[in-house]
């Protein structure tokens, strides 16, 4: 997630509420709902009847002797409110045909809007409301439901539409689709009790399935569109195929990459149509280069609806970037809408996500989701954007101190109150959701210590949330990575609550592999355990090697070239004063900053990643690398690009195409010799009978040289060493097993095609002459 400038805890302050000054010009432009063959142009009035069922009138046929009285109707627009006051008399002039909108109390369960033989259910949790009005609007026509200028209100009355804390209601005969609502909610105005309730704002319900709002991504001219929630009751059931089953990989032969949806194809020089570029049916264009590649998993940054313009709604240092990474979610059940092709909505939406699924796993490549469950997009106190959670009922979602302010353990001005009883069970619906629904393989959990954390924000040792996804039926079978640190110091790697299923991102492994490769003094040892699989982390009770997920290079920080190209963060296209992302890379230019056409310094540069990407896949544990560093992305420095959506973060093909035959090819022939050869991808933690260490001077804090052989009988050892001397280093080589002989595979210092030879190179004698800042692998063959 993009980094903050300040890590400590902090505490929203007060502001005013959003404003609720736009008025309705003209209540009479209630546009006609076909869907209820309404002929008239008037209000909206809730009445009860006899039979026990609620009406909406201005739609009813005339009701005989009945008395003229008043009724009050809000008609809502722009997510503002007005009141009117009309008679009953204004409304039965309408003609005798017209159809009657009624509804009946409903049921609790499920939350969210479900079917029912009756109509269409309602139900939303709200300890705290005092009131609760469900807004629809209709369309004539067309796939998806958009908001018109007014919407139906219907007031939930609490003697009958409420069960516990649970509002629910039944609408009778609305369509199964092209419907699009929300909810008007009042309650306590105690600022110091947590309370933020709002009635003129209309809010997404928490479990709406799908989100309606604008279509296009980057659409400027509607940039501050409103979002609602919508349903999809008609379409039929996605063919998976009779003979589909997900890849079900084991978690030890994971290979893991890193990618964003709409970055991966958006720029023109990905050859896919434009109408499918930055979507997720392009991304089924692309996955010949992902089996080129051979990865076997995929990590999409989020795809769970998310307003690319929340940074523009207001004048600030960062009005003018886009959110392109997603860690600021709206809900938590729906997928990206503007992730559709051709500004399809959340329908296509839907469909294309299921189909970039099957695609995927179709070609033997799983789907994990990174998923950000530690805090919403509606910000702070001080610049709230209200969507949802916080008009519902703050003081249940949020974590707010004794002075009912929000707690941020995030950096984003809200922190989810996840062990929560209600927040945990709606995070554990989404997470079942998105396995049975669109059939992910795993989840990757942002700042996962956030959900380490009591409902006072406090640590706690074994979180219930933790738990219950370790041990949920449903879940079961899904890869379950955390990233175990939060902004507010929580830093559990290597300690992280795991019930023995819970993977992590291995932070260290990251710190101490830059340090070593760099060529930092005193960092042999620390590497040599991060190569063996990290056991000084990880075995714990069942743990295993493959908990620990090792990556040098992720979304947020460096490119590995620029890793390898700059000594300092460059990040003024920002906004911030350079005072965003990390000050601390451990990185190394190789001797000058930035670009240079300097020969020796591009080779050098090219070295390095070669050895950082050699030494990942040798690894134990499951490796993870970074979309575009198969060919040397650059964000020309910048370590916090979540904000633009141009080439600093778009997959360059063109790019891809001038180092297909060199960086690309090293990148690719290491991996799938990873893949080849189960010496790399061990079960259990290796000791003396799986590996031999070269080393008889571990204590040397000026040795920057380390050596080893893998050891395994049918497959043949692997000799590996890297140098990260500045001079080369003439190595004994120990002899191999009897009938076979050494083979050079990879030897970094050589240039493309030599530097990786799958098949291997004959001629190893009893030394080899390792180059400065290099690395080799041998293998022994018959």
């Amino acid at each position: 997630m993009p980094c903050v400038t300040n890590m400590m805890i902090l505490r929203t302050t007060t502001s005013s509420l959003c404003d609720s000054s736009s008025k309705i010009s003209n209540v009479n432009r209630f546009l006609p709902l076909s869907a209820f063959r309404a002929t008239a142009t008037m209000g909206v009035m809730w009445s009860r009847n006899a039979s026990g069922k609620s009406s909406v009138s201005g739609f009813s046929s005339k009701v005989k002797g009945s008395e003229p009285i008043k009724h009050t109707s809000t008609y809502v627009h722009n997510q503002h409110a007005k009141e009117i006051v009309i008679e009953e008399e204004e409304v039965v002039v309408m003609s005798e045909t017209d159809s009657s909108f009624e509804s009946i109390p409903g049921v609790p369960n499920p939350l969210g809007v479900s079917k029912t033989e009756n109509g269409i259910n309602f139900s939303l949790f709200s300890k705290h409301a005092t009131s609760v009005t469900l807004c629809l609007s209709l369309q004539d026509s067309g796939n998806d439901a958009s908001p018109n200028d007014e919407m139906i209100e219907l007031k939930l009355d609490p003697h009958v539409n409420k069960t516990g804390d649970i509002w629910h209601i039944c609408v009778l005969e609305l369509p199964l689709r092209n419907v699009v609502y929300g909810y008007k909610i009042n309650g306590p105005q105690g600022f110091h009790e947590g309370h933020r309730f709002d009635n003129t704002v209309v809010l997404i319900d928490p479990y709406a399935k799908l989100i309606q709002g604008r279509k296009i991504f980057g659409d400027v001219k509607n940039k501050f569109s409103k979002f609602y929630g919508t349903y999809d009751f008609s379409s039929l059931p996605f063919d998976w195929g009779d003979n589909y089953t997900p890849p079900n990989i084991p978690e030890k032969d994971l290979v893991v990459y890193e990618m964003n949806v709409r970055a991966f194809t958006a720029d023109k020089s990905s050859g896919v149509e434009e109408n499918l570029r930055g979507s997720y049916l392009g991304i089924i264009e692309k996955i010949p280069h992902l089996l080129e590649l051979g990865i076997n998993a995929v990590e999409l940054l989020p795809v769970f609806e998310f307003d690319e313009f929340e940074f523009q709604r207001r004048p600030n240092p960062r009005d003018h970037m886009i959110n392109t990474w997603g860690y600021s979610t709206i809900n938590f059940f729906s997928p990206m809408t503007r992730y559709a092709s051709g500004g399809g909505g959340p329908i296509a939406a839907r469909l294309e996500f299921k189909q970039m699924v099957k695609a995927l796993h179709l070609a033997g490549i799983e789907v994990i989701l990174d998923v950000v469950y530690n805090h919403t997009n509606e910000a702070d106190d001080k610049y709230p954007y209200t969507t949802s959670f916080r008009g519902i009922d703050n003081k249940v979602y949020y974590m707010v101190d004794g002075n009912g302010e929000l707690l941020n353990f995030s950096g984003c001005g809200n922190t989810l109150n996840c062990n929560h009883p209600v927040v945990m069970e709606l995070i554990l619906d989404s997470l079942r959701h998105w396995v049975i629904e669109y059939h992910v393989d795993g989840f990757r959990f942002d700042l996962a210590s956030v959900l380490c954390r009591g409902t006072d924000g406090s640590p706690v040792d074994a979180p219930p949330l933790i738990r219950a996804i370790a041990k949920d039926s449903i879940l079961s079978r899904c890869k379950i990575i955390a990233e175990p640190w939060d902004c507010g110091g929580l830093y559990l790697v290597g300690k992280f609550p795991n019930w023995d299923r819970w993977a992590e991102w291995n932070g260290i492994y990251r710190d101490d592999m830059r340090r070593f490769i760099k060529g930092d003094t005193g960092m042999k040892g620390a590497f040599a355990t991060r190569i063996a699989g990290s056991a000084d982390l990880y075995k714990v009770n069942q743990r295993k090697p493959y908990h620990g997920v090792n990556f040098v290079i992720a979304h947020d920080g460096f490119t590995l070239y620029d890793l390898v190209s700059y000594n300092f963060k460059h990040n003024d296209a920002n906004g911030e004063g350079g005072n965003d992302g990390s000050n601390d890379n451990l990185s190394w230019n190789c001797g000058h900053e930035g670009e240079t056409s300097d020969a020796n310094i591009k080779s050098l540069r090219f070295r390095q990643m070669k050895n950082f990407h050699m030494a990942l896949m040798v690894s134990q544990g499951v490796p993870m690398m970074l979309m575009g560093d198969e060919y040397g992305h650059t964000r020309y420095g910048n370590n916090n690009s979540y904000g633009h959506d141009t080439t600093l973060n778009h997959f360059q093909w063109g790019q891809l195409d001038a180092r297909k035959n060199d960086c690309f090819r090293f990148f690719a022939e290491v991996i799938k010799f990873r893949q080849k050869y189960r010496v790399f991808r061990q079960e259990y933690f290796i000791g003396k009978k799986e590996i031999t260490w070269h080393e008889d001077n571990w204590n040397n804090y000026e040795s920057r040289f380390i050596a080893f052989t893998l050891h395994d009988d049918d497959e043949g050892d692997i000799y590996l060493a890297f140098n990260a001397h500045d001079y080369f280093v003439q190595v004994p080589i120990p002899s191999p097993p009897l009938q076979r002989r050494w083979f050079r595979v990879v030897d970094t210092n050589l240039e493309s095609p030599n530097d990786m030879v799958p098949e291997g190179v004959v001629g190893i004698g009893d030394t080899y002459n390792v180059a400065p800042y290099s690395s080799i692998l041998l293998q022994a063959k018959p």
